[in-house]
């Protein structure tokens, strides 16, 4: 294969192109306290929606592949 024409000298140096970026510190999360009825409240929020996700996908058809 010929060399590029367009490519001016020292083009096919990549040392510095391609450097990985430095780690970044993981950002903090924020915590928040939370009553246990509040937490019993979400868990079965959680719950009550598995529930109706799960009764949904039992009526959906189970071969994708008549679906043309």
């Amino acid at each position: 294969m010929p060399p590029r024409f367009d490519a001016g000298p020292g083009m096919s140096d990549t040392s510095n192109t391609f450097k990985k970026a430095p780690k970044r510190k993981a950002a903090k999360g924020k915590s928040i306290s939370v009553s246990p009825e509040m937490r019993q409240a979400y868990a079965d929020l959680i719950q009550e929606r598995a529930e109706k996700q799960e009764a949904y996908g039992r009526h959906l058809p189970q071969d994708e592949t008549r679906r043309k």
